[in-house]
C-alpha cells in the first residue's frame, strides 16, 4: 500500500473520535463543532510526514475562526490536506507525522497568535530523564524552547521537535499536563530561563545508533571534506544524529539510525572513491549496539565544571565514552556509549547533577554468616543516620550464600532477609551470582565479600574489570600469590575503583591504612611486629592454671573468634595470611612459604581427621599444656608475627612485663611499627581484633569510604 492511501486510511480514527466527542458535547449542552483540520490544514504531498505551508495555513485558521467563535471547535488532529490550486493533488488527506496530534495544536495556536497551549499528556510533563530507566527522575517545572528541543532530539517522547517550532516561532508559552494528575503544575515551556534551576534541565538518550568513523591522512587539511561527507548523506536522505572531529581533522565520527548504516557506507565510500584506491583514506569502520547520551541545559555555559562532573560520573562507574560532541553554545553535551551501558550513564549523570545531596550505593554482599548478618543489622539500623546526616543512601540490592541468592534491583528489605532468602532465593554460586550483578549494571555498585571462600575470591578480577569496587573481608586473594595480588591491584588501579580490605589484618584496626599512610607520606618500614590473631590474643589472655587449655580454645570457638576449624589459628595459618599481606603492602615481594611458622601444637591434634577429634586430642595433651603455661616462669605466651629485613616469623613466645604485648588483654590485637620516623618510639595500632561486630564495622567503614569516593 502506498504511503498516499496510508494517510487516508489513518485519518479515519481522527475524523471519527473528533466527530464523537464533538456530539458528545452537543448532548450535554455545551455548544460544540467537528473541525476536520483538512479544511485548515494545507501541507506539501510528502505523505507520512508532510511539511506544513504556515502562510496558507495561518490564513485559514485565523479566518475559520473569527467565523465560528461562538462554538467549542473539536479538532482532528494528526492531518491535513495536500495545498495548492485545484487539481489531482488538491485536498488529498496527508498526515503530520510523530506526535501530529501535539503538533496540530501547537499549529492552530500559532495561526490564532494563541496566549498558550497545553499538551495533555499520560505523565507529569518534560522529566528530567526516561522513568522506565531512572527511577527517581522528576519532572522539570521551568524549561526554555531551546531545552526542550534539545530534549526530544535525545529521545524524550513527551513532546515532539515538530510541536515546539510554531510555538517558538510565535512566543507562545507552552504547558505540558497530565491527564491523569490534572492538578500538577506540569512542565511550562517558554523563552524564559528557570533562574533558580539546575544548570542541567534534563538527561535524555537515543537508545540504539551506529557510529561511522571516516579516516586516514586524506582528510588533514584538505578543504571540502566535511562538505563532500555530509552532502553524500543528505542526497541519500540519511538523517545525521551526532558528528564529532578532532583538531587534527584526521578523522570524522557520525551517528545514525543503524538501519542507515549500510547505507552511509556505501554511499561515503562512493563519495571518497579516489581516496580509498589510493590509500590516503581508510575503509569507513562502523560500531554498532551503541546509545547516545545528552544532558541539556542552557545554564550549562556559564557554570564551570559540568563536563568535568560529567565525565567523572560516567568514568567512576566504568562507561566508557565512545565519542563526545559539545556545540559553542554549550546547551547540549553529547556521548556516545555502549548500549548496554546506557542505563547505567543515565542513572550515574542523575544523581551527579540532581541528586548529589543524596547519594545512593548498590551493595551486593556475598556471605550472610556471622558477619554478613551483622554487617546487615548495622546497615539497617544506621541507614536513617547515613541519609539524614551523611546524605548516603545505601540499597542491598543482591545477597548470596553458597547455595541460594535474592536481587533486587530497587533494593532488599534486610529487616527480614533470611526467610526471603531461604524463602524464594534462587540457585547461586559466586560466578553466577556476580553475572546477574553485571547485568543490572546500576551505578555506584560495590561487591562485598564476608566469606572465607576461596571461590568468592577467585571472581574478584571479574569484579573490578568490570568497574565495581570491592571490600573484603575475605583474606585468601590477597595471600594468595603474589602475581594475583599485583593483579587485582593493577586492575583496581586502570579500572579507577576501590579494592578495599582492611579488615583482612586487624578486623576493625587501621593496620593496613596506618601502614599505607607511613609508606606514602616517604617513611621507611624497618619492622614490623605483632599479635595479628584476636582468637589467639583471647586464647593466652586467658589461659591459666585454673583453666584448662581445651576450654578455653572451645569458648573462643562458640563466640565465633576462631575460624570454623581452630586450628588454623592455632597453627599461625591464619597470622601467615595476614602477616603475609602486611609484608606484602610494605613493599616485600614474599610467598607464603617465605614465612617460617614455629610449631607449638603437638603432633596428634595437627593430625586430627575432623573438628571434634581435634577438640578430644586437646583434651587428652592437657598436661602438654599445662606444662608449657608452667615454664613461662610469670611471663606471657603471645603468637607474636614479625617482618623485619626481608625475614618473616610466627612462633609462640614468652615476653615479660617491659614488652608491649605483656599487657594485652581480652580479644587485642597490638601490630607495632618502626619506620625510620619512629625508630626511637615505634607507632602502635592496639584494639580488639576479633568479633563479628568488629569486622563488620570494618567492612561497613569501607562501604562508606567507598562511597565517599564515588
Amino acid at each position: 500500500v502506498s504511503l498516499r492511501t496510508m494517510d487516508y486510511v489513518a485519518s479515519f480514527g481522527e475524523r471519527m473520535s473528533a466527530y464523537i466527542i464533538a456530539e458528545t458535547l452537543n448532548e450535554v449542552g455545551i455548544p460544540a463543532e467537528f473541525l476536520d483540520a483538512r479544511k485548515v490544514i494545507k501541507t506539501d504531498k510528502n505523505f507520512g510526514s508532510a511539511k506544513v505551508d504556515f502562510l496558507e495555513t495561518d490564513a485559514l485558521i485565523a479566518d475559520y475562526y473569527f467565523k465560528h467563535k461562538d462554538k467549542i471547535q473539536v479538532v482532528t488532529g494528526f492531518i491535513g490536506a495536500v495545498k495548492g490550486a485545484k487539481g489531482s493533488d488538491f485536498g488529498l488527506t496527508t498526515t503530520l507525522g510523530r506526535g501530529g496530534s501535539d503538533y496540530t495544536a501547537a499549529i492552530i495556536a500559532s495561526g490564532l497568535n494563541a496566549s498558550v497551549i497545553e499538551i495533555w499528556t499520560d505523565v507529569d510533563g518534560v522529566l528530567t530523564a526516561d522513568p522506565r530507566k531512572v527511577k527517581k527522575a522528576f519532572t522539570i517545572p521551568l524549561m526554555t524552547y531551546a531545552e526542550a528541543m534539545e530534549m526530544s532530539h535525545f529521545g524524550a517522547k513527551v513532546i515532539y521537535p515538530p510541536t515546539l517550532q510554531p510555538a517558538f516561532k510565535k512566543k507562545i508559552p507552552l504547558y505540558i499536563k497530565n491527564t491523569f494528575n490534572p492538578d500538577f503544575i506540569g512542565t511550562l515551556v517558554s523563552s524564559d530561563k528557570n533562574p533558580t534551576g539546575h544548570a542541567v534541565q534534563g538527561i535524555s538518550s537515543i537508545s540504539n545508533m551506529s557510529l561511522l568513523t571516516l579516516s586516514g591522512s586524506g582528510l588533514f587539511g584538505v578543504p571540502g571534506v566535511a562538505g563532500r561527507l555530509f552532502s553524500g548523506l543528505a542526497a541519500a536522505n540519511i538523517n545525521v544524529i551526532l558528528i564529532t572531529q578532532g583538531s587534527s581533522e584526521s578523522s570524522i565520527s557520525f551517528a545514525v539510525q543503524p538501519s542507515d548504516a549500510s547505507k552511509a557506507r556505501r554511499t561515503v565510500e562512493k563519495s571518497f572513491e579516489f581516496e580509498l584506491k589510493n590509500g590516503t583514506v581508510n575503509p569507513l569502520s562502523i560500531e554498532s549496539e551503541l546509545a547516545a547520551v545528552a544532558i541539556v541545559g542552557e545554564n550549562m555555559r556559564y557554570q564551570p565544571g559540568i563536563a568535568g562532573t560529567m565525565f567523572q560520573a560516567l568514568g567512576k562507574n566504568g562507561v566508557n565514552c565512545i565519542a563526545i560532541a559539545q556545540g559553542s553554545s554549550e546547551l547540549n553535551i553529547s556521548v556516545i556509549v555502549p548500549k548496554a551501558d546506557e542505563g547505567k550513564a543515565l542513572n550515574a549523570l542523575h544523581e551527579a547533577f540532581f541528586l548529589s545531596d543524596t547519594q545512593t550505593l548498590h551493595l551486593f554482599i556475598m556471605g550472610v554468616g556471622l558477619i554478613g548478618s551483622t554487617l546487615l543489622k548495622q546497615i539497617a539500623s544506621q541507614a536513617a543516620f547515613l541519609k539524614e546526616n551523611r546524605s548516603m543512601e545505601i540499597k542491598v540490592i543482591g545477597l548470596s550464600n553458597s547455595r541460594k541468592m535474592i536481587l533486587d534491583e530497587n533494593g532488599l528489605d534486610i529487616t527480614n532477609w533470611k526467610s526471603t532468602l531461604y524463602e524464594k532465593g534462587g540457585n547461586s554460586t559466586p560466578s553466577v551470582f556476580v553475572e546477574k550483578m553485571k547485568h543490572l549494571n546500576l551505578p555506584n555498585a560495590i561487591f562485598v565479600d564476608c566469606t572465607a571462600s576461596k571461590d568468592v575470591a577467585e571472581v574478584y578480577a571479574d569484579v573490578l574489570n568490570r568497574s565495581i569496587s570491592i571490600s573484603t573481608a575475605n583474606k585468601i586473594a590477597n595471600s594468595s600469590s603474589y602475581d594475583n595480588y599485583l593483579n587485582l591491584r593493577n586492575i583496581a588501579a586502570k579500572r579507577g575503583v576501590k579494592f578495599l580490605y582492611e579488615t583482612n589484618v586487624g578486623a576493625g584496626l587501621p593496620v593496613i591504612s596506618t601502614l599505607t599512610d607511613l609508606i606514602n607520606s616517604g617513611d621507611h618500614i624497618l619492622k614490623i611486629e605483632g599479635v595479628l590473631s584476636g582468637s589467639l590474643s583471647f586464647i593466652f589472655n586467658n589461659f591459666t592454671e585454673k583453666t584448662a587449655f581445651y576450654d578455653i580454645v572451645l569458648k573462643a570457638k562458640e563466640r565465633g573468634y576462631t575460624e570454623p576449624d581452630p586450628r588454623i589459628d592455632l597453627t599461625g595459618a591464619d597470622i601467615r595470611r595476614k602477616l603475609l599481606i602486611l609484608a606484602r603492602e610494605s613493599g616485600l615481594k614474599l610467598e607464603a612459604d617465605d614465612i617460617e611458622i614455629k610449631n607449638f601444637l603437638p603432633q596428634e591434634c595437627l593430625d586430627a581427621t575432623t573438628v571434634d577429634e581435634f577438640f578430644d586430642e586437646l583434651k587428652n595433651k592437657n598436661s602438654y599444656f599445662e606444662k608449657m603455661l608452667a615454664d613461662t616462669e610469670g611471663g606471657k605466651l603471645r603468637m607474636i608475627a614479625k617482618v623485619e629485613g626481608t625475614k618473616a616469623t610466627i612462633g609462640l613466645e614468652v615476653v615479660d612485663a617491659q614488652n608491649p604485648f605483656y599487657h594485652l588483654d581480652g580479644s587485642d590485637n597490638m601490630i607495632v611499627f618502626t619506620p625510620d620516623r619512629y625508630r626511637e618510639r615505634p607507632l602502635v595500632v592496639r584494639g580488639p581484633g576479633a568479633g563479628a561486630e568488629v569486622t563488620a564495622a570494618g567492612v561497613f567503614a569501607e562501604i562508606i569510604t567507598i562511597g565517599n569516593f564515588l
